[in-house]
Order: C-alpha cells, then structure tokens, then sequence
C-alpha cells in the first residue's frame, strides 16, 4: 500500500537546536531510496507502507546512536485506494486555477 507521510521527529534532552537529528534523518530517507521534501516543521515522505515506517524506526534509531535519550514523534498518513497520489500531485491541485 502507497502512503504519504508527514514526519515530524523531535529528539529531546539535546539542547535547542536539532538540525544535526534532522539531517540525520534526511541520509535514512535518502538511503532508503524515499521520495521526501523537507519542510519547516518537520518532512513529508512517500513510499510503500512498509519501507515508510521502517525508514521512521531507522531515524529514532540512529538519533537515539546520536546521543538523543528520549523522542518524541508526530505522524499524519494518509492512504488511497480509488488512486494513485503523490505528493506533487497534492500541491499540484491547489496551485492549479
């Protein structure tokens, strides 16, 4: 099953700035071969179900190996069944008059 995932991972314990966890987490996405935009408030992947959430799993993983003793994590999916969707074609529809 396709998804389109928004992301936000947020390590805790680890000081103000979290770019280096963020930037972590974007070399897991790149690794695992998902397409994904980074955003300001966290990023947004698509993929295959499976390969999204293993790929979420590998991130608190790695930012965990990175010092972070706790995280804390928002995720919003979305899914379809009537459709193929990316997440162009998202933005596509609204900027489109």
């Amino acid at each position: 099953m396709k998804v389109i995932m928004d992301l936000c991972i947020v390590p805790m314990g680890v000081g103000v700035s979290v770019s280096k966890y963020v930037a972590e987490c974007q070399k897991v996405l790149q690794e695992a071969g998902l397409d994904h935009q980074l955003h300001a408030y966290g990023t947004n992947i698509e993929g295959d179900w499976d390969e999204v959430f293993a790929a979420v799993k590998r991130c608190h993983e790695r930012v965990h190996a990175m010092g972070a003793p706790r995280i804390t994590t928002s995720i919003k999916v979305g899914t379809r069944t009537d459709r193929n969707q990316t997440m162009q074609d998202k933005i596509d529809s609204v900027q489109t008059p």
